[in-house]
């Protein structure tokens, strides 16, 4: 195939979280089978495989070229549009990261709510609000579009109901015994309070909070809060949100974090599932009530802002932007292949 593409994306990035589209159809990728995004995931992943360990296969052959090196990189994230599970979305999608798949991205719709939009996709007045509804693995949401002056101002995310599932269940790590909240957001979240690992959120700290992140989710793994009722897909830790107190804002509580996924994978944005898992906590211990918002930094310094919503619904605010349009190539004659992961 040398000189000509072999897949075709559409790059954004959501508050600096990267998010590499791949219209499967309109670039001629095959259909994936299956009746739902759900039922598709699982072919991705493939028999015997899970989220963090896919087995090989076409598809994922592609996933590896555009996430590793030199096409992409260890912090790349992206998705697959794919068929809605039926006419009530506008499409579906399975969400990729350098490790495998993910049952939830909050960043990932947000940018796919915009992508829809600026490539007319879902038609939008140059002012008010168009909804831009996604089936994803863990259910449908919605990406709501903000338009002002004809353009897109931001995008508000609403994930599928989040569920406390265990509170304070004791973690031994390497820098101690610590706490750890797990909340079921689309993916299963563990939350740990930094300081407890003596540790701030900052970019100096990342190499002990990667450590950390990494080491609460490998003790968590069969803890049976982290078990799903719809199945080995949805279940296990995702993500370890890391996060630490500022000072309340006028309009409600004010936290920075740092979300590690998959095998040690930073989230660059104060992540859109991680947001609604912190959501769900702060509403159940009655820090967080109508009317007000969560305002969630990110270890870049980039920001969301939160609210809970009746019934365990989640919304979160932010905003996404395109970085460019690519048409990657795969040289038969290149040695590196589908590339490198550092």
């Amino acid at each position: 195939m040398t000189g000509r593409p072999l897949v075709r994306t559409t790059d954004y990035h959501t508050a600096g979280e990267p998010f590499r589209i791949v219209d499967t159809a309109a670039g001629g990728l095959p259909p994936v089978p299956g009746d739902t995004v759900a039922e598709r995931c699982a072919t991705a992943v493939g028999p015997g495989g899970s989220g963090t360990a896919p087995r090989r296969g076409p598809l994922d052959d592609v996933r590896r070229l555009l996430v590793q090196e030199p096409r992409g990189h260890g912090g790349m994230y992206g998705g697959f549009v794919v068929p809605p599970d039926d006419d009530g979305a506008h499409f579906g999608v399975l969400f990729w990261h350098k490790d495998g798949y993910s049952t939830a991205c909050g960043h990932g719709a947000m940018a796919l709510g915009v992508w829809a939009v600026d490539t007319g996709r879902v038609p939008a007045p140059d002012e008010g609000d168009v909804p831009v509804r996604i089936d994803v693995p863990s259910g449908r949401v919605t990406a709501t579009v903000h338009r002002g002056g004809g353009r897109t101002t931001g995008v508000t995310f609403r994930n599928v109901p989040a569920r406390v599932a265990a509170r304070a269940v004791p973690v031994a790590t390497s820098l101690g015994v610590v706490e750890a909240d797990l909340v079921h957001a689309g993916a299963c979240y563990a939350s740990v309070r930094a300081r407890d690992l003596g540790l701030e959120v900052s970019r100096a700290a990342l190499p002990d909070l990667v450590r950390a992140g990494r080491e609460v989710r490998a003790a968590l793994a069969t803890h049976p809060a982290t078990w799903h009722p719809g199945g080995a897909l949805l279940s296990g830790v995702y993500g370890v949100v890391l996060h630490e107190e500022l000072p309340d804002t006028p309009f409600g509580p004010h936290q920075r974090n740092v979300t590690v996924f998959a095998d040690g994978q930073v989230d660059r944005s104060p992540c859109g599932s991680g947001t609604s898992a912190r959501l769900a906590l702060l509403a159940q211990d009655g820090r967080l009530g109508p009317g007000e918002d969560l305002l969630h930094e990110s270890v870049t310094g980039t920001v969301f802002t939160g609210r809970i919503l009746p019934g365990g619904v989640t919304e979160v605010t932010g905003t996404a932007y395109r970085t460019g349009e690519h048409a990657f190539l795969a040289d038969p004659y290149d040695p590196l292949g589908a590339g490198f992961l550092l």
